[in-house]
């Protein structure tokens, strides 16, 4: 499973990148309005970090704008994902980019006809909010193992980005599930390195080390 991170924060990327494990980022509006800078300056600064997938959202909610949008945003850097919704012109527009070979992520996705959808026009990457659908009192999960089922029904190529994730159940769930990559904020990640009886043996060690070398 591939792991992207869930922000517009350069300083949690920069350390997260450490870590050896961040293989993309995905960003939004919000996520981008909450740094107070341009999405043009916070994606350039992401993809010097990088190496990755660097999903950036366009604005625009008619067809022409969005790919007049996405042309600007994909010439900024080879890893550039246009991050489309799922809407009748996003799908539109995720045609024309991907017969343009150019990357894309369909999101704002609730269920698997959606998800068929974007398959069928060529999306790089599919974003189910299974967060938002738990919100709600639905299962997002289980729209996971509808999308694989389905994909897998047909060899769609297109990969399954579980978003909105809200905890490290969701990624342990996600990946069970046949998820092709998780997108989580840098908190959650960072829960996944903890347990306490990783906490409580380490501790056990060091103080049995200390003994044994007095």
């Amino acid at each position: 499973m591939q792991f992207f991170l869930d922000t517009g924060d350069i300083d949690e990327i920069t350390k997260a990148s450490q870590w050896g494990l961040i293989d993309g980022v995905t960003t939004n509006p919000s996520l981008i309005a909450k740094t107070g800078r341009s999405q043009k300056d916070v994606i350039t600064d992401i993809c010097k970090i990088i190496d990755g997938p660097i999903s950036a959202e366009v604005i625009s909610t008619d067809k022409e704008g969005m790919i007049k949008e996405g042309a600007v945003l994909a010439e900024m850097h080879p890893n550039v994902v246009i991050k489309l919704p799922l809407t009748e012109a996003g799908i539109s527009a995720c045609k024309w980019f991907s017969t343009n070979d150019i990357k894309t992520n369909v999101t704002l996705c609730f269920s698997a006809n959606q998800a068929l959808l974007a398959a069928k026009n060529g999306a790089t990457y599919i974003s189910p909010f299974i967060g938002r659908l738990d919100d709600i009192g639905q299962d997002g999960m289980q729209l996971i193992h509808e999308i694989r089922a389905v994909y897998d029904n047909y060899g769609y190529p297109t990969e399954i980005l579980a978003a909105s994730i809200r905890h490290t159940m969701h990624v342990h769930q996600s990946a069970l599930a046949g998820a092709d990559v998780a997108t989580m904020p840098y908190s959650v990640i960072k829960a996944m390195f903890n347990h306490p009886l990783t906490t409580s043996g380490l501790e056990k060690f060091l103080a049995d080390h200390q003994k044994a070398n007095k």
